[in-house]
Order: structure tokens, then C-alpha cells, then sequence
């Protein structure tokens, strides 16, 4: 599937440049390049749930031998296979029961992602909540990578917490409040300042 980038980008960018001068400086280090979308729901959901907990590098090798068993990263294929034919992938067995299940939910249609356009953030984070296996941030992913809304927030995202730190406190942790804080100013672009951010840890781009 084609990757896509969002539209708002360049007006994003720029906003975030013109107030910030850290960003000002990220945004420059990264010109022409953009958060970009694989536009599959059920991939970017597997995703952020190989993802969790553990560091980019590994959560793509990871997920490089999980999509080789399926052949097709679709619901039906996790489905057929089951926990047995998921073993021996590199996931534990807690995320394979979540991929699991995660994929019946796509596969027996009680998660519909037609009807997802029209919720508002906090209305689509507490229905993907109802899943096992998906919390708050990676919800939050799934709006950030998927559907790129450009005002999500993931104050629980380690990376996030530690560029922030590095950036603006010294090297600092920030506590949730003051990272919070930090996000006011970034309002209505918070999705693009965490991307730059992200991209300030690692060099290559995180795409779910």
C-alpha cells in the first residue's frame, strides 16, 4: 500500500518554527520530509501492538518475521494461523493473544473502521480502548499514523518524554504536567511537533 503524507504539513511546519526556535531548528533539520500513512488500519493497530514497550529497531525486526509467517498482514491470515501458528515470531505470548484478538475484532466486523472518520479524538481512543491489548498510546499512534490527526498528544510516549527533556530541560525528565505544558504550546499542531521530536531521537522516521 501507498504510503501518503498529510496535507497540512507545510502549515504546520511553519507555525511551529515560527514560535518555537527548537523547533524552528528541528523543522529545518528535517525539511522535506513528512509523518507519512500506510492507510491500513489493521497494519498500523498490529503495529503499535508489536511496538509496545520495546524500541523501534526491535519492534520492526519483530515485526519483519511476524509479517513473513502471515505472507498477508490481514486479519483473516492472523485468524486462521492462531496462537500456535504465531509462536516462535519474536512476540510474547501476551501480544500474540492481543494480535489475536485484535484481528477477530476486524475479521467478525466489531470493529469497523468506516465509521471512524467521523469521531472525534476522544471518541475513537475510548472505542479502540475496548480492545485488548489497546490502551491510550497506541490509540494514539493509530490516530497519529493512521488517520493523522494533527493535534494528538501521547504523554505517555517515552520518546517524546525524553526529547522534550533533552531539548528543553537539560536532560531533564519532565513530569506529565509540565509535558503537558509544553504541549499548550504547540496547539493545533501537537502530532507534528512530537513527530520532529521523534525524528530528533532517531534518524529514521517511525511509521506504524
Amino acid at each position: 500500500m501507498v504510503a501518503n503524507s498529510p496535507t497540512y504539513w507545510g502549515k504546520a511546519s511553519h507555525a511551529l518554527a515560527a514560535g518555537d526556535v527548537v523547533m524552528a531548528r528541528l523543522v529545518a533539520a528535517h525539511a522535506g520530509a513528512t509523518l507519512v500513512s500506510r492507510g491500513d488500519p489493521f497494519v498500523t493497530l498490529a503495529r503499535s501492538i508489536v511496538g509496545q514497550q520495546i524500541s523501534v529497531k526491535a519492534a520492526d525486526s519483530v515485526w519483519a518475521r511476524f509479517a513473513g509467517r502471515l505472507e498477508a498482514v490481514v486479519p483473516e491470515r492472523v485468524v486462521a494461523l492462531g496462537a500456535e501458528g504465531l509462536a516462535g515470531c519474536g512476540l510474547s505470548q501476551r501480544k500474540i493473544e492481543y494480535l489475536c484478538d485484535l484481528a477477530a475484532n476486524f475479521a467478525d466486523g466489531r470493529l469497523d473502521p468506516n465509521g471512524w472518520g467521523a469521531l472525534d479524538d476522544a471518541e475513537l481512543i475510548a472505542e479502540l480502548c475496548r480492545v485488548r491489548g489497546i490502551g491510550r498510546w497506541t490509540a494514539e499512534m493509530f490516530l497519529i499514523f493512521n488517520l493523522m490527526r494533527p493535534d494528538v498528544f501521547p504523554l505517555d510516549d517515552i520518546g517524546l518524554q525524553r526529547a522534550v527533556g533533552m531539548h528543553y530541560l537539560g536532560g531533564e525528565k519532565p513530569s506529565r504536567r509540565a509535558l503537558a505544558d509544553f504541549g499548550e504550546r504547540w496547539r493545533p499542531w501537537r502530532s507534528v511537533a512530537t513527530w520532529y521530536l521523534w525524528r530528533s531521537l532517531d534518524p529514521v522516521p517511525v511509521a506504524y
